[in-house]
This record gives structure tokens, sequence and C-alpha cells, in this order.
């Protein structure tokens, strides 16, 4: 896993890179949390959709509600980017619209993209 920070102003943002599978769980999701604030002090993360375990875009799991309150109980933004169309699931895609909304997950097609939002929200 290599950990790259984009800065701009004050806002610092982590972008994740690897080839492999970083979040297949909850405690996964902690650990790059824990990695990431306090190696790097940054509360942003930005991760290809790549390293996530596919189970986590099937909401009937429940593994992305789980993950996605406890980022935001610890106030770290997220930004899972990939292209969300190939799933079929009308709840998924209602659940990024509705993540989208807000002010603390995104799900979003491409990086620049992402580190504008990220860079965006305080």
């Amino acid at each position: 896993m290599k950990i790259l920070i984009d800065q701009v102003g004050d806002s610092k943002v982590a972008i994740v890179e690897s080839a492999d599978i970083l979040i297949g769980n909850a405690q996964d999701a902690l650990d790059l949390m824990a990695t990431v604030k306090y190696t790097d002090d940054c509360y942003k993360i930005l991760i290809p959709k790549s390293n996530i375990t596919e189970s986590f875009f099937e909401l009937s799991t429940r593994l992305a509600g789980e993950i996605l309150q406890k980022y935001t109980n610890y106030q770290v933004r997220l930004a899972i980017v990939g292209d969300f169309d190939e799933y079929d699931s009308k709840s998924l895609h209602a659940f990024i619209i509705e993540c989208n909304r807000g002010k603390q997950v995104f799900f979003l097609p491409d990086v620049q993209t992402a580190l504008d939002k990220l860079h965006s929200v305080a």
C-alpha cells in the first residue's frame, strides 16, 4: 500500500494506492483510517473502489453502513472512486446519491473530482 498526500492550503487528502483489497471488513477500514490519521495527520481519504471488497457494494451485507458509520463517528471524510454504473441495485444507487448529497462520504467517478470534493469540505 502506498499513501500519497495531496495538500491544498490546510486541506490534506490521503490518496491510497494498492493492487490489493485493503478494506475487506470493518476492522480493515478502521486500520486504514488509523494509519492515515496518525501517520499523516489526515482526516480525508480517497480510495479506489477496486481496493474495497465487492460485498461492500451489496447493501444487504450491511458492511457499507457499518464502515461508513465508523468513518462518520471519527469525523474522517471518505471518497470512493470508480464506476458505480456497473451495479444493477436501485438501493445502492439511491444510497450513493444520498451519500453524495452530504459532506462525509462520496462516491465519485475519478480522482480529480474526488480531490476537488474532499478539498472543498471542511
